[in-house]
């Protein structure tokens, strides 16, 4: 029996790969014409969490820097695409300027934490993380302290307002898929192989003249862009920002979702996020609203059933 070539084998998987995209994009752009309008809510509530779960995993799986205060910049860009929202700033701009807020906290951030590893780079960003949620606590004139920013007007792109729950889900969508599109460009690129490379062994990289540092402090800068990108459509799909959208639970929820979904996937890090708003916003209201013990249980058993996440379980079949 004749193998396979190589050339066909790889254009099959691709085949399969874009047919599954293509059929995930179509369910996904019709979801609100079949899913009742909490459901939808509920979906809009998963992209907005499953991007910022992929911009956590750009650090955790392609360069190998867990954080634990990655909600720090999710909520800089939603403090800031909401405080632009309350003085008029509606439009898709707001979600640019949110990113590059956090992008700005991410290079200060970065500047002093790449420069560690192992468990002091996890202190360091766990105590940035809650310096942030800190300042956004006691600085009341511009995040409104413990009340939040609330009030926040609905997005605008040109003359249309996503006010009702389509047109807000539809927004949502538009965000996750350019936010995707970014962290995707940047895996599949040289770019990422280099990350790649760093994370697998740092002292032949460096032998090979790659300077680590420069390389892990922009990894480190786009995960907080693009977080701060979701922070923005958080802004608009909440319309409500509070400093918890800054914390420890926050961060820890994002590091779950890519544990949970598999780390390097960007695809399993947005399933894991999905997983978890279900559990926590959907199966957690049968129990009494006994959530937070669903996710506890939910991450035992993915910690002793799928160590390698959802992503893994195919190559566990094999």
């Amino acid at each position: 029996m004749s193998a396979v070539p190589a050339g066909l084998g790889y254009a099959r998987v691709s085949l399969r790969s874009g047919a599954l995209a293509a059929a995930i994009a179509v369910t996904l752009v019709a979801a609100p014409f079949y899913l009742a309008p909490y459901a939808t809510t509920t979906l809009t509530r998963m992209l907005v969490f499953g991007l910022f779960a992929a911009s956590l995993d750009l650090l955790v799986g392609l360069i190998g820097l867990p954080s634990l205060g990655h909600a720090a910049y999710l909520g800089i860009g939603a403090y800031t695409a909401g405080w632009l929202a309350l003085h008029g700033l509606t439009s898709p701009l707001a979600l640019l300027l949110a990113a590059s807020a956090s992008a700005l906290a991410g290079l200060g951030a970065g500047w002093i934490s790449v420069r560690s590893s192992g468990i002091f780079f996890l202190i360091l960003t766990l105590a940035i993380g809650e310096i942030a949620e800190q300042i956004a606590q006691s600085w009341t004139a511009v995040t409104g302290g413990s009340n939040g920013l609330y009030g926040i007007p609905a997005a605008t792109v040109g003359p249309l307002t996503a006010s009702d729950v389509a047109s807000l889900y539809y927004y949502v969508l538009g965000g996750f898929g350019v936010g995707m599109a970014m962290l995707w460009s940047v895996s599949a690129s040289p770019l990422g192989a280099a990350l790649r490379g760093i994370r697998d062994n740092k002292t032949r990289m460096r032998a090979l003249g790659y300077e680590s540092t420069r390389y892990e402090l922009f990894a480190f800068v786009l995960a907080a862009a693009v977080a701060g990108f979701a922070g923005g459509l958080l802004a608009a799909q909440q319309r409500l920002v509070t400093p918890s959208d800054l914390g420890f639970t926050t961060s820890a929820l994002a590091l779950f979702a890519v544990v949970i979904g598999g780390s390097g996937r960007l695809w399993a890090a947005c399933l894991g996020a999905a997983l978890i708003i279900g559990v926590r916003d959907v199966a957690g209201l049968t129990v009494n609203g006994h959530g937070p013990l669903l996710l506890g249980l939910l991450f035992i058993a993915a910690v002793y059933l799928m160590p390698h996440g959802i992503a893994g379980l195919p190559r566990r079949r094999k």
